[in-house]
C-alpha cells in the first residue's frame, strides 16, 4: 500500500497503525521471507514456551534439537540436551556450542550474522543479570 501510494489517501492514524503492524511482521516473519527451502533442523530453547514452534516442525518433519528443562516433554523432541531453560548462561553457552558446530560443518563458511548479538554481547548481558 505504501508503494502504491494508498497512504496518501488514508488518515495518519490509519497510516501509523498499518506501519506498525508491518513493523511487527517483518521482526518476527522477516528471516523466513527469504527462506527458499525448509530447514533441515530446528533448534528450541523453551518447548514448552515454544510448543507452536514444535508442532510446526513435526507437522513438516522437520527434526527439532532442544534445550529441555525438567517442566518440558521430551517425548515430542527428536534430540534432547537436559538444561536449565531459564537461565541466560546455559542458554548462551548451550546456544553458541551450536552455533560453532554449524559453522565448523560447512567448513568454516562463515554465513550473515549481522542481526544476531555477538557472543561479548550476550555474555555481558548475562553479567548485568546476574549481578541484579
Amino acid at each position: 500500500m505504501e508503494k502504491v501510494g494508498e497512504f496518501n489517501l488514508l488518515p495518519k492514524k490509519e497510516v501509523l497503525k498499518l506501519q506498525a503492524e508491518r513493523d511487527k511482521l517483518e521482526k518476527y516473519l522477516g528471516g523466513i521471507k527469504d527462506m527458499t527451502k525448509l530447514p533441515d533442523v530446528m533448534f528450541v530453547v523453551d518447548p514448552k514456551k515454544e510448543h507452536i514452534a514444535v508442532k510446526e516442525a513435526r507437522a513438516l518433519n522437520i527434526p527439532i534439537v532442544a534445550l529441555v528443562d525438567t517442566n518440558c516433554d521430551p517425548d515430542v523432541i527428536d534430540y534432547v540436551i537436559p538444561g536449565n531453560d531459564d537461565a541466560i548462561r546455559a542458554v548462551a553457552l548451550i546456544a553458541g556450542v551450536m552455533a560453532n558446530a554449524v559453522i565448523e560443518a560447512k567448513e568454516g563458511v562463515v554465513v550473515n550474522v549481522e542481526d544476531e548479538p555477538a557472543a561479548e554481547e550476550v555474555q555481558a548481558e548475562a553479567q548485568t543479570q546476574d549481578e541484579e
